[in-house]
């Protein structure tokens, strides 16, 4: 039986990622096949709320005050029409509606709409998660009250790349806004994007902070980078060898993953417009097990519900309809 740790070393999660291909994945099928349905994997749908003119400055974000990427600054949507949306969503068989919001932070004036928001959702049968960047103990305890199920804010990347990606905010406030989630009771999503232009360490740094977390996060996004022309990445990768990012090493990120984090929902996030059928179909060998379903991820394009309802098909995979399993099983005691 596999032993639920966060005591994970670099050098253990390097050896792993160095492992020959088909033995990492059959060590990450079969981690899988111990806490998953192998065959089912969670329907997920993103609706940004509140769009463009973020003060942050991260560089792989069309939303940035800093990107010339043409994205138009919005208010935040009105509530009815958010709804709206979370209908259509659950009416093509999403089981989470996520919501994002491009603030640095969210304003105190801004937590009545949020918190109502969270409340229809949840009235309709949807799991809950938004994505509002920094969060205070406060503003978590107030999501919390109004039911959400989960707060996504992504690490991005290993320690050490991090400041090369942001500057308008450090690593470790990524951490205490995670910190206050997990004080708050609510689920923990956080993961990243690779084909950054990091290297494979920096990609060890990335899995190592989420795997030692005190308990790991419910589910684990990962992205593979969208370039979008006039952000810094974007601009920076574009024409280059490093503008997208191999996908057997972005498979071996994703069964590094699992293996780390077990019970963990392991999400194949953006990017998988521009893979491949036979890629797609490694990751969810490799331990994916969650993706977002329509059209549009925030601003970014997606493959669509028809994509995947083909791709499913083709592959035998079906919905996801049952809880997560770190939602219904007690977490085991990490390794002493």
């Amino acid at each position: 039986m596999t032993t639920i740790r966060t005591d994970w070393t670099r050098e253990e999660i390097a050896g792993l990622f160095e492992l020959p291909f088909t033995e990492l994945l059959f060590r990450a099928a079969t981690v899988h096949r111990e806490f998953h349905p192998p065959e089912q994997v969670q329907l997920c749908t993103l609706l940004s709320i509140k769009t463009g003119g973020c003060p942050e400055d991260c560089g792989y974000c069309s939303q940035s005050v800093k990107a010339d990427s043409g994205v138009e600054a919005t208010k935040l949507m009105d509530v009815r029409a958010v709804l709206q949306s979370a209908a259509q969503a659950k009416d093509a068989g999403s089981q989470r509606f996520c919501m994002g919001a491009a603030w640095r932070n969210p304003k105190d004036r801004d937590m009545p709409a949020i918190v109502e928001i969270v409340k229809g959702v949840r009235d309709m049968g949807l799991e809950t998660c938004m994505t509002l960047g920094m969060l205070t103990p406060k503003q978590a305890e107030m999501l919390k009250e109004a039911g959400l199920d989960y707060y996504n804010h992504n690490v991005d990347t290993g320690p050490e790349y991090y400041e090369r990606v942001i500057s308008s905010r450090k690593y470790e406030d990524r951490l205490d806004t995670l910190q206050n989630v997990r004080d708050a009771g609510i689920n923990v999503c956080s993961g990243g994007i690779v084909g950054m232009g990091e290297t494979r360490e920096d990609r060890v740094g990335f899995v190592q902070t989420l795997a030692t977390l005190e308990r790991h996060p419910e589910s684990v996004p990962v992205n593979a980078l969208v370039p979008v022309k006039g952000t810094v990445l974007g601009d920076m990768l574009a024409d280059t060898p490093l503008a997208k990012i191999d996908d057997i090493e972005f498979v071996r990120t994703v069964a590094v993953a699992r293996i780390c984090m077990p019970m963990s929902m392991v999400r194949l996030s953006a990017g998988r417009e521009s893979m491949s059928d036979a890629t797609q179909a490694l990751c969810f060998l490799a331990g994916a097990n969650s993706i977002f379903t329509g059209d549009k991820l925030l601003t970014a394009p997606n493959a669509g519900d028809d994509s995947d309802g083909a791709l499913f098909a083709k592959l035998g995979l079906t919905p996801l309809l049952q809880e997560e399993p770190m939602r219904t099983r007690p977490v085991m005691e990490p390794a002493e």
